[in-house]
């Protein structure tokens, strides 16, 4: 026999929440910084908190929406990526940024071998990590002469 407490709040109904979309979240915070700065600059310390948050991203992109969340990361983790080719390209990226996407792709590699169903996102990590390795010293241990973060 259920308790009266358990009668007022059984069946316990819970909205869904939106998935969330990682692709989106850096489309949507890239387009305001820009649009707050007057430069042409981009603030870094801005993105490489958005690389950081891509090992989140990808377990909730990929449980809320799990027809569509491995692409929803993907598209955010290679935008930030292609993001860091250009600032390379320009002279403007820094040992920081070069450290956190490293130490970020790590980790998304560590949680899509541990998350059941995301092998496929290992892919995805292999991709911008070639990507990211095209940036490196000759050595492929340093950037511009200093160390980069290894696993």
């Amino acid at each position: 026999m259920a308790s009266d407490v358990e009668a007022v709040l059984l069946p316990l109904e819970i909205d869904a929440l939106p998935p969330t979309d990682f692709g989106a979240f850096v489309i949507d915070i890239l387009a305001r910084t820009s649009r707050a700065s007057e430069t042409t600059t981009i603030d870094q310390n801005i993105l490489r908190q958005c690389i950081q948050l891509a090992p989140s991203f990808l377990v909730t992109d990929t449980t809320t929406n799990p027809d569509n969340g491995i692409s929803s990361w993907s598209v955010g983790l290679s935008r930030l990526v292609d993001l860091m080719l250009v600032l390379h390209t320009r002279g403007e990226l820094e040992l920081d940024t070069v450290n956190v996407a490293s130490k970020s792709c790590s980790e998304c590699w560590t949680a899509a071998g541990n998350w059941p169903g995301l092998n496929e996102c290992r892919n995805r990590v292999r991709e911008v990590g070639e990507k990211l390795k095209k940036v490196l010293d000759a050595n492929k241990r340093t950037y511009r002469g200093e160390r980069v973060y290894a696993p």
